[in-house]
Formats: structure tokens, C-alpha cells, sequence
């Protein structure tokens, strides 16, 4: 079962990422150590596509090795 995009939210919080508005629906999550971004869209109650569940992942990953 697919996460929700506040589930996605929640876990970038938790590792440090901070939100910046985008257009639209768009939020941009970044990290201020310039670890990456990642660029989430949808209401928090949608669920996530897969495409969007890899690339959180990807970036909790080069967060998890820098430190």
C-alpha cells in the first residue's frame, strides 16, 4: 500500500529537511546541509506515487551517510 505524501512529509521533517513553497500543489523539501531536494506534489491526504516514495528515499539515504 502505497504511503501518504504526509507520511513522506513527516520523515523529511524528522530528518531535516525544510519546506519552501513551489507553484501550485508543488512543495520543494530541502536540506540545509545541500544534501538535495525533492520536490513533492498532491494534498497531504493523497496517496504518494512510487516515483515520489523512491526519490524520499533516496535522499534519507545521502542523509543517513553524512552523518
Amino acid at each position: 500500500m502505497p504511503k501518504k505524501i504526509r507520511e513522506l512529509k513527516a520523515m523529511l521533517s524528522r530528518a531535516g529537511f525544510f519546506p519552501r513553497s513551489g507553484k501550485g500543489s508543488h512543495q520543494v523539501w530541502e536540506h540545509p546541509n545541500g544534501f538535495g531536494r525533492v520536490v513533492l506534489s498532491g494534498n497531504d491526504g493523497a496517496e504518494a506515487k512510487k516515483y515520489q516514495e523512491r526519490a524520499v528515499d533516496r535522499e534519507m539515504a545521502k542523509v543517513e551517510t553524512h552523518e
